[in-house]
């Protein structure tokens, strides 16, 4: 074949030469130029590159492989795909999404396209007597233990953590922004709070291993330090604390910012060298133990002025988060809320190995801590937020069934920006600004646009799970429970996933 390839191209470019000889024009002579080119590209090809066998075997045509392969995902997304088979997340999903964030139609047409008599179909039983969703009320949730002074009013929805380095200033003013106009909460990220996180929207202050904002580098390792956190605590922006152990993306690893993504004015913002990668640590310095945790929320609480103050991890090893929960009951002193990420992964980059194979799945996570706090009696003080793709309203309500009081939604608002999922995140490149620091392409997201599109997406979610709840005959979203969700099994049967996730419930004391 190599031969053949060589021999074509070779002939095409003498005739080329030939048509100039007779015909000396302009177009012909680059017509020559091209094939020339060719030419030397296919002997490059076939003789002197010695790093990849395809191409010495098949010259300039193997070439189209890595342009197809670089393309693959765009060429699926917009060519191959339906509407329910796209990954990480569905085109309906997606759609869903953009139609609220712009206030477009986002009515669908002749019936569902969900196969209703597959196994794993989900769904509500709506009432015979439905409610006015004008009327329904729970979309607030107040959040702080008896330990805390400075409860916060919640949205049931808010923006999950995303750091400034991982999307660009743009991205951020606008979430901020628009969680000002919706009146609902944004996670900082473990990144610090960044002057583009001021723009007057409430804060969850996320503190992570890597303590940026919080603390400082002693030695090369980074540390708590209290004037530092107290210094952005106490903000009145800042409306509770948030210490992440674990997150879904790659839990028990440790955030990546990657070098390129890095700027001058990030490393500023986390008090650290630019232009490098950055690897937070797996575990917290700050403590090593139950009885240190309890202590160190507690440090928290006091330097930010009793604000709430929550933990948020990915389920790993269930006796283990038995045994945190007992230690807060024996200690009488816990955490404010939890938050719990699901295994199946978030916005962050992480090893291929982390993102699939470690960290439980959201639903059992999210179960297991409900049912663990009520055991030990804290479901009353303990408030759960849950963060995994959640999308929709049935998302969130689903959710909330299983025991959140709140929901944590990043890739959603990303989408909101207008994110494409062109899975470039981890590259600095994405094409529409959302997950980048070049400059160029952080311009082509335009804030006084995107605010306004977050929060619409955000109010027409609350809208869209009101109408919901009313559906099923109810007068507050805080009525759902897990015996009001079905799901079909793989023998065809329908079962409440009250008996799928706490078939025990009856022998557990309620709270």
């Amino acid at each position: 074949m190599r031969d053949t390839i060589l021999s074509v191209v070779l002939a095409i470019n003498i005739l080329c030469g030939v048509l100039v000889y007779f015909m000396p024009d302009m177009g012909n002579v680059i017509l020559l130029t091209i094939a020339t080119a060719v030419t030397s590209l296919a002997i490059y090809d076939a003789f002197i590159q010695k790093k990849h066998s395809l191409m010495r075997a098949f010259p300039v045509i193997a070439r189209l492989r890595w342009v197809f392969e670089e393309e693959r995902e765009k060429i699926q997304q917009y060519f191959i795909e339906d509407d329910l088979n796209g990954k990480p997340i569905n085109r309906e999903k997606r759609s869903i999404v953009y139609q609220r964030s712009k206030e477009e139609i986002e009515t669908v047409p002749f019936g569902t396209q969900h196969n209703v008599y597959a196994k794993g179909y989900e769904f509500v039983k709506h009432s015979l007597f439905p409610k006015d969703h004008h009327n329904v009320g729970g979309d607030r949730v107040l959040i702080g233990s008896d330990k805390c002074t400075q409860k916060y009013d919640a949205s049931i929805v808010n923006i999950s953590a995303m750091s400034f380095g991982s999307l660009s200033k743009n991205a951020i003013m606008a979430l901020n922004q628009g969680a000002k106009m919706g009146n609902f909460a944004h996670n900082t990220g473990e990144g610090g709070i960044s002057p583009y996180h001021l723009q007057g929207g409430d804060l969850i202050f996320q503190v992570g291993t890597g303590y940026f904002g919080a603390g400082k580098s002693v030695d090369g390792r980074r540390v708590f330090d209290p004037e530092v956190f107290k210094q952005n605590a106490v903000r009145p922006e800042v409306k509770m604390v948030e210490i992440k152990l674990s997150q879904g993306a790659k839990p028990g690893h440790g955030g990546i910012l990657p070098a390129k993504k890095n700027t001058k004015e990030i490393a500023a913002i986390r008090a650290i060298e630019p232009f490098t990668r950055v690897d937070s640590p797996p575990g917290h310095d700050a403590f090593s133990s139950f009885e240190e945790m309890i202590e160190f929320i507690q440090q928290v609480r006091e330097l930010s002025g009793g604000k709430p103050v929550g933990i948020k991890f990915c389920v790993g090893d269930n006796e283990e988060i038995e045994a945190m929960i007992k230690a807060f009951a024996d200690a009488n002193n816990y955490p404010d809320f939890i938050a719990v990420d699901g295994g199946e992964g978030g916005t962050g980059s992480a090893p291929l190995e982390f993102s699939n194979y470690i960290g439980t799945p959201l639903l059992e996570g999210l179960s297991f801590v409900n049912k663990t706090l009520k055991k030990y009696g804290l479901k009353g003080q303990i408030k759960i937020i849950a963060s995994g793709k959640a999308i929709d309203a049935f998302d969130i309500i689903k959710y909330l069934a299983l025991g959140a009081d709140a929901i944590g939604m990043a890739r959603s608002f990303m989408l909101s920006l207008g994110c494409i999922q062109a899975r470039e995140c981890n590259m600095d490149t994405c094409p529409v600004g959302v997950a980048t620091q070049e400059k160029d392409l952080v311009k082509a997201l335009v804030v006084e646009y995107k605010n306004v599109r977050v929060r619409n997406y955000h109010n027409k979610t609350i809208k869209a799970v009101k109408e919901m709840t009313a559906a099923m005959g109810k007068e507050s979203i805080t009525e759902i429970e897990s015996k009001h969700i079905f799901r079909r099994d793989r023998g065809g049967e329908i079962t409440s996933l009250d008996k799928i996730y706490f078939p025990e419930e009856e022998d557990v004391l309620m709270y």
